[in-house]
């Protein structure tokens, strides 16, 4: 549907660019960041960080792949890649206690955590839902579904937008906890801090991007569905 109108990468193209911009910044200050050293390797942080904030069940695991690094809710554990795994540098601690950022939220109950769950499987199903609806409400002159279909990636953005206060909250926990332990000093929290604030821009891209194409959906087929119904 989107390949064959200019509309579409027209209206999305500030998200683009943005997108293009911070995987750019993600990847410079990361291969900045892995050639300044620290005391601990990330899994080392990341074991630290649990243990002092009580999480000893939460397991470190090493996960092939370059920054796949992540915290998955349905097993409590900490999954870091094998550079960031092993490496001690202030970019590792720095996406190790990112990481631990999102196991405290979780044990914490951390409101938009919580919230951020529960929408995941609007965010996995609802993009190629939204759109076989909206297709086939265009093509069979349903408005209701179309509808539909923009309700259901409004879940999407609604996902975006709840993800974003989960991602700062996990970074700026990170860096407060990496400090306070005493894992980096004043000039490796900069460090540590260039490397989240790239990452963070990546969500920004990612939630700008959904929602422009909610807008570009409502303009393109909303406006079609009330012209059906007039």
């Amino acid at each position: 549907m989107f390949g064959i109108d200019p509309l579409y990468y027209l209206m999305i193209a500030p998200a683009m660019l943005l997108g293009m911009w911070a995987q750019w910044r993600v990847r410079s200050a990361f291969q900045e960041g892995m050639n300044q050293p620290a005391p601990l390797s990330g899994a080392a942080a990341a074991r630290m960080i649990l243990d002092q904030g009580g999480l000893h069940d939460v397991p470190v695991e090493e996960v092939p792949g370059e920054l796949s690094d992540h915290y998955d809710p349905r097993t409590n554990s900490v999954h870091l890649s094998s550079a960031v795994y092993h490496t001690r540098s202030l970019a590792a601690v720095g996406i190790a206690a990112h990481e631990v950022g999102h196991a405290l939220q979780n044990a914490h109950r951390y409101a938009p955590f919580v919230m951020r769950n529960i929408a995941v499987p609007a965010a996995v199903v609802g993009p190629n839902l939204s759109i076989m609806l909206i297709i086939g409400g265009a093509i069979f002159s349903l408005p209701w579904l179309i509808s539909v279909g923009l309700v259901v990636f409004s879940g999407v953005v609604a996902f975006q937008l709840i993800n974003l206060p989960v991602e700062f909250d996990a970074s700026a926990r990170a860096k407060r906890l990496l400090s306070e332990l005493r894992v980096v000093d004043d000039q490796g929290a900069i460090v540590v801090r260039n490397v989240l604030s790239a990452a963070a821009w990546t969500y920004v891209a990612a939630t700008l991007q959904a929602v422009l194409t909610l807008a570009y959906l409502f303009l393109r087929y909303g406006s079609s569905g009330r012209s059906r119904n007039e």
